[in-house]
């Protein structure tokens, strides 16, 4: 079953960066483990996913553990507590939502002599259950966040309205593309963006996405 869902998963890929003019290996699958079994995640290893989502860290050591030469992403909201969990293993955090988690960071890749790839989280949808930036903020703390020197900031992440119709998540990731394009235009180099999940990942890509973060339709929660 798993490796159909990735066949199709790919599928559905390919499709919506043609119609979009682009080119599927733009866009990387980023496996979401927070329901996955170790062994599911490993099988999915095996297919040729290389890049793999985490919500919880503790929950999911044993599987970082288990892969370590795969590309393990953060996704969830992190706690500044957790940041020593995820410095040794973690190639990118996709979820700097504020100055705090910033410093605390960079502390730990000091701390551990490294450079660690960072999305800034915005909250695209305006709903208060969404941890982000508010859209307002972004090109303040983006201007704050490059005095940091071992914080790679390599693009934007955000999360569409939970909708029935994929149709109507397209707002919200045309918003979260424009907000990375003023940027860029300002100078900053953000190659990446990180926004559909496994209902809308297809419009995602559509409207820009390099990076889908899909965990249901893959290991079929």
């Amino acid at each position: 079953m798993l490796a159909d869902n990735y066949h199709l998963i790919k599928t559905n890929i390919d499709k919506a960066a043609r119609k979009a003019g682009r080119k599927p290996e733009e866009i990387k699958l980023i496996a979401v483990t927070k329901s996955a079994t170790l062994e599911d995640t490993l099988e999915a290893s095996k297919l040729g996913i290389t890049h793999f989502g985490v919500n919880r860290v503790q929950e999911e050591t044993v599987k970082v553990e288990k892969l370590p030469a795969v590309n393990w992403h953060f996704i969830g909201h992190l706690q500044r507590n957790k940041v020593k969990y995820i410095m040794p293993f973690y190639a990118m955090v996709q979820t700097l939502d504020r100055l705090s988690l910033a410093r605390e960071l960079e502390r730990w890749a000091e701390k551990n002599d490294r450079e660690i790839d960072v999305l800034v989280q915005v909250n695209i949808s305006g709903e208060e259950s969404k941890f982000g930036l508010d859209p307002k903020e972004l090109s303040s703390f983006l201007d704050q966040a490059r005095g940091f020197k071992r914080l790679k900031i390599k693009g934007l992440m955000g999360m569409a309205a939970f909708v029935n119709d994929p149709e109507e998540a397209r707002p919200y990731f045309r918003r979260l593309r424009q907000l990375r394009d003023d940027s860029v235009a300002k100078g900053l180099a953000l190659p990446e963006l990180s926004m559909g999940m496994t209902n809308d990942y297809a419009v995602a890509i559509e409207e820009g996405a390099t990076m889908v973060r899909v965990g249901r339709a893959l290991f079929g929660w």
